[in-house]
């Protein structure tokens, strides 16, 4: 794994060291995250211009981008599943919440408790979307309210990152 300090900032990391960081993922500068957080490879954690926070059993996914620009700090909540090849991007993604594969969530985007954004969809600056939203399209558009089973099927799969964590810790091995 890349952790790197910037100008003096470096990513906080649980100290009981219960988390995971693939070996190529990269984390950088003004970066919190919080217990049975999962980053996965090729993800890039970018925290120069201003700060993230990844909440506690969220996982970011292979080839994810989180960044930020001046003013629009990024926040993932808690058991939020961000999938391969997003890009995250100075917003706010609360609990509990699903982004799709390829996404892309840009400044100022404000994704609600329990929404799933699904796949390649693409949420431009500022869109605030309510709790419970199925999101799709470019750009994205609440199609309709998930339904309690839907919200709970999307934590199953956010247990199932923390699952991994461990096991990637103690059973990959680099054989080439």
């Amino acid at each position: 794994m890349a952790i790197y300090e910037l100008d003096g900032q470096a990513p906080e990391l649980p100290a009981d060291g219960n988390y995971y960081i693939a070996d190529n993922a990269t984390v950088i500068g003004r970066v919190k995250l919080a217990r049975e957080v999962t980053i996965w490879f090729g993800a890039v954690i970018r925290g120069d211009n201003d700060w993230i926070e990844i909440g506690e059993a969220s996982n970011i996914q292979d080839n994810a981008t989180c960044h930020v620009d001046p003013g629009f700090p990024l926040r993932v909540g808690r058991n939020v599943t961000v999938g391969h090849n997003v890009i995250l991007h100075g917003c706010t993604v609360e609990d509990d919440a699903l982004i799709g594969m390829g996404s892309i969530v840009m400044n100022g985007a404000h994704i609600r408790r329990g929404s799933v954004v699904g796949a390649g969809a693409i949420i431009t600056e500022g869109k605030d979307f309510p709790e419970y939203s199925l999101i799709i399209g470019a750009p994205a558009r609440v199609v309709r309210t998930l339904e309690p089973d839907q919200v709970e099927r999307m934590g199953i799969a956010a247990k199932a990152y923390v699952a991994k964590g461990p096991r990637y810790t103690k059973g990959l091995k680099k054989i080439g």
